[in-house]
């Protein structure tokens, strides 16, 4: 929804969409699309990895995230900040929505900047044939 139409409505803007972007691998390296993603984003963003103050990226499984973690770590060249992590627990401890992981991990980076008073957040999520998508959020309502 534009700004616009959100005013014309009386809605108060939770956050506002910065940029996504997509990578893929070979589909038999299963989840580990999203490190290739991210970095991608930050530079549309013209941000670093250390201005998200909030990461939520979905996980088909535990280890799966440990190794986005660590090559997005080799990507960036910068170390993840695990409290900023799926803060609240991710997939393994709310859920795998068959179709909404998405707007899940969306939900959650919004309400947990709010609660924070971040600035910036991201989510991501692979997909399946080795995709990952990722988005960047600015916090509205600081």
């Amino acid at each position: 929804m534009t700004a616009e139409k959100a005013e014309e409505l009386g809605y108060q803007p939770y956050a506002r969409w910065v940029c996504g972007a997509e990578a893929a691998v070979d589909p038999s390296i299963m989840g580990i699309a999203p490190a290739y993603a991210i970095p991608i984003a930050l530079e549309r963003a013209g941000l670093k990895l250390g201005d998200m103050d909030v990461v939520e990226c979905n996980e088909a499984f535990a280890a799966q995230n440990l190794a986005v973690i660590k090559e997005l770590e080799k990507q960036t060249g910068e170390k993840v900040v695990m409290d900023r992590w799926n803060p609240l627990g991710g997939a393994i401890a709310f859920g795998h929505a068959n179709g909404a992981s998405g707007a899940r991990c969306a939900l959650f980076a919004m309400k947990q900047l709010e609660r924070t008073g971040g600035r910036y957040g991201l989510f991501s999520a692979c997909c399946g044939g080795g995709q990952g998508v990722v988005s960047i959020i600015e916090n509205l309502k600081k």
